[in-house]
């Protein structure tokens, strides 16, 4: 194979004049040096090279007005334009230059045969072409034992690797069995190897003739492992394809048989039935094309193939898809209104803005409404919101769960490639919808993941963005398809693992818990209800009454939705199913005092009072993904050296809050009338009971401040008050957040009693109303305010000793 000198200089004009002769500036006794790039020459072999150097072209020229050989030398790196005569390699071959062709193009082509190899000596000449003084390199035809052993192996691994390359000229072949010296095979065998320039660089200066051979052998012998593979490959392919054609052939005559004795298959009747449903479904002009172009395909396919069914399928999706857009019918708001209030008990500010979003719609039918988000503890009713706002708009409610989905293709589908492929949830959702302006409620977004096949969080950009969605394309149709008529709603228990350019696109409505009221009409006005209708029981059957309604929303429940509510409201109903079933009572009436017989004891119980009876136990308030709880701060002092330990599984920042408390504590030992030693002579131990929860937050600030103070001073807390908010070193009361829930857990539990940071006020509107009235809210600016709000009048002793 021919190999090149791979100059890139400008060409020059065919018709430009030959360089002037010049005097021979050249030592007798030195050689003309042309370097080549990417090229090797070996002794014995011919091949024609490009040059297009100035120098290099000089260099030929000096040598053919002086009859002279030329010495072939590689270039270490090729990428080197005009290289130093260190950028060359020290050993090359010396070579004549048979002849030395000008095309019209202006390149200049040499054909040079190898003669011998060269060692360099020291440079003579290095403008304007290089010359130097050489060592040339005799090589004995040395004939022992071991040399012709490996000449006759060598010969026989080129002529097998010859037989496995197709088209291979003769006169190759008889080149290699008429070597007349084993190193003459040596050198023509590696000129003609398939390996990089470096390695016959390596070949070339390896002089040694058995170690060459052996190198050579080498390479050759990898080279025709892979030659064998790639021809098996080849005939195993062929074999294949030629099996296929035979079974198209006989399917085909098998085809004409049939049709001549008038047994025809129906496919001819089931492809005018596709055209027909393909020319009702409304689809786009390009979706059309591509339709009527697979049908094409479909008809002509013998129907045992194996891509029959796979086209068949596509096309089933194509026609079945709501690709037109229905009559839209119009939005009534007051039964919006009626709808919401049938369907969810109190979430007025939801409801508020729900109806908003309808009379959006309503005025603006085709405009870019909002995607709503609805954001809450689990069982407060976000999936339910979405069939209520389906319901209010008359359209279809389709429901996608995203909940560990961690596959793009389950958002874009698979491409048709794969066997099985399928489009994905969103296509599937609408094909099931049958509509176009479906309300597609995407459920738990929060929860997708990622995985090594994509993020679907980066696909549901597309889909939910205003902009970019009318032209949404699926990987399984390859066609865009129209989402921007479809009502998308959203639902997340929270918003921290939700991207925040997918978040960016969503409007966030938060959904907090229900207070025990609410819960308790929740009960009267859906879940009884349902639950008869679950256990078979008619409403005159079981009579329970409110105060046993209420008292299993506060023994046995401790929850910011309702499911567990739900759940033991129906296990007290199938114990009333029994007794009906058996026959043994026609009427049953759950009391208070059936329920620990039916439900077991008590699991919740207010122990608020219990643990905050010793001083250095505070209540504090905490926000979780699943609604609000309180939490005990307990503080203990031990003797010791001043440490400050923290227990409970406490995070950076609420252990942070604990040093800053103690610190702020420490700067008002004297006001506060608390001895200096202490903190010296003991140690003090922080807790958070429930040890195997993970918590964090600066939130509980306030709570670690009071029950430092209250365990230096020996005032105990009140047990009937709960407190929140950050502290800084100054002892100011900062804000914080999950206001609303934390209230709303603080009237659950008991407390009547919440302080909350003044700077929290913003958030009073959205408590509920019935928390609202049943605690006293104070307002702390600072630290002070805190322990004249929550400590007792005198410490522990005197208050027992009064007593």
């Amino acid at each position: 194979m021919p190999h090149e000198d791979r100059e890139q200089e400008t060409e020059q004009p065919a018709a430009s004049a030959p360089h002037p002769p010049a005097p021979s500036t050249v030592p007798p006794d030195a050689l003309i040096i042309v370097p080549v790039r990417d090229m090797v020459l070996f002794p014995g072999t011919v091949f024609p090279v490009t040059i297009a150097r100035e120098r290099s072209v000089l260099a030929a020229q000096q040598a053919l007005r002086e009859e002279r050989p030329v010495g072939i030398l590689m270039q270490r790196d090729p990428e080197i334009e005009n290289p130093a005569w260190t950028d060359l390699h020290r050993v090359g071959t010396v070579a004549n230059i048979l002849r030395y062709i000008n095309t019209p193009d202006g390149s200049h082509h040499l054909v040079l045969q190898g003669e011998q190899r060269f060692s360099l000596v020291e440079f003579v000449v290095e403008d304007p072409f290089f010359a130097a003084r050489v060592l040339r390199i005799e090589q004995p035809d040395l004939l022992t034992p071991e040399i012709e052993a490996h000449t006759l192996h060598l010969r026989q691994q080129a002529l097998e690797a010859l037989q496995l390359l197709p088209q291979v000229p003769q006169e190759l072949i008889g080149a290699v069995q008429s070597a007349a010296s084993p190193t003459a095979l040596a050198d023509l065998v590696a000129a003609y190897l398939d390996i990089g320039a470096e390695e016959k660089q390596e070949l070339l200066e390896t002089i040694d003739i058995t170690k060459r051979m052996d190198r050579i052998s080498h390479f050759l012998a990898r080279r025709i492992e892979v030659l064998r593979l790639t021809q098996e490959i080849g005939r195993q392919t062929k074999e294949s394809l030629d099996a296929r054609q035979r079974e198209a052939i006989l399917r085909e005559q098998m085809v004409a048989i049939q049709r001549q004795l008038g047994e025809t298959d129906g496919r001819g009747a089931e492809v005018a039935e596709l055209s027909e449903a393909i020319a009702k479904a409304g689809m786009t002009p390009e979706a059309e094309e591509i339709a009527r172009k697979e049908l094409r395909r479909y008809e002509r396919m013998p129907e045992a193939a194996a891509e029959s069914g796979m086209v068949r399928t596509y096309l089933d999706w194509l026609i079945e898809l709501p690709w037109a857009l229905p009559e839209e019918q119009p939005i009534d708001l007051a039964a919006a209104r009626q709808i919401l209030d049938e369907d969810h008990f109190g979430l007025d500010k939801i409801k508020r803005r729900i109806v908003e979003y309808l009379a959006v719609r309503k005025l603006a039918p085709g405009g870019k409404a909002p995607i709503l988000c609805f954001v809450g503890p689990p069982g407060v009713g976000k999936t339910s919101l979405g069939q209520s706002i389906a319901r209010a708009m008359g359209r279809p409610f389709s429901r996608v769960s995203l909940g560990g989905v961690h596959d793009e293709a389950e958002i874009r589908g698979h491409r048709r490639t794969y066997i099985g492929a399928l489009p994905g949830n969103i296509i599937q959702a609408i094909g099931k919808a049958k509509a176009r302006n479906c309300v597609m409620m995407l459920d738990e977004i929060d929860k997708m993941g990622r995985g090594i096949q994509g993020d679907p969080s980066a696909a549901m950009l597309e889909v939910l963005d205003p902009e970019q969605n009318g032209t949404f394309r699926d990987n399984y149709l390859g066609i865009p398809f129209d989402l921007s008529r479809v009502v998308f709603l959203t639902t997340a228990n929270m918003l921290d693992t939700i991207p925040g350019p997918l978040l960016d696109r969503m409007e966030i409505i938060s959904l907090s818990g229900y207070t025990e009221s609410e819960k308790l009409q929740i009960v009267r006005r859906y879940l009884l209800h349902r639950q008869f209708e679950a256990n078979g029981i008619a409403p005159e059957q079981v009579e329970i009454d409110d105060e046993s309604l209420q008292q299993i929303i506060h023994d046995y429940t401790r929850e910011a939705g309702v499911r567990g509510l739900e759940r033991e409201i129906g296990r007290a109903l199938r114990h009333a199913a029994v007794q009906i079933a058996e026959g043994s009572a026609t009427h049953v009436r759950i009391g208070s005092d059936d329920l620990t017989a039916i439900l077991g004891p008590p699991r919740f119980e207010n122990e608020v009072a219990m643990r905050t009876s010793v001083p250095g136990v505070a209540t504090g308030l905490a926000w979780t993904p699943v609604g609000g709880d309180i939490l005990f701060i307990e503080a203990t002092r031990i003797p010791g050296r001043g440490s400050l330990i923290l227990t409970g599984q406490l995070g950076d920042v609420m252990r942070e809050s604990a040093q800053a408390a103690l610190s702020v504590v420490k700067n008002r030992a004297s006001s506060l009338g608390i001895d200096p030693n202490v903190f010296s002579d003991s140690d003090i131990h922080i807790h958070v009971p429930a040890g195997a929860t993970p918590k964090d937050g600066p939130s509980a600030g306030v709570a670690m401040f009071t029950a430092l103070v209250s365990l230096l001073t020996r005032r105990t807390v009140r047990s009937d008050t709960a407190m929140t908010g950050e502290i800084s070193l100054r002892g100011l009361v900062l804000p914080v957040g999950g206001i609303k829930e934390k209230v709303v857990a603080a009237a659950a539990a008991g407390l009547t009693r919440v302080m909350l940071p003044a700077r929290n006020r913003r958030d009073f509107e959205d408590i509920p109303e019935d928390a609202r009235k049943r605690l006293e809210f104070i307002w702390l600016e600072k630290v002070d305010d805190a322990m004249t709000a929550a400590l007792e009048d005198k410490p522990a002793e005197q208050a027992a000793a009064a007593e």
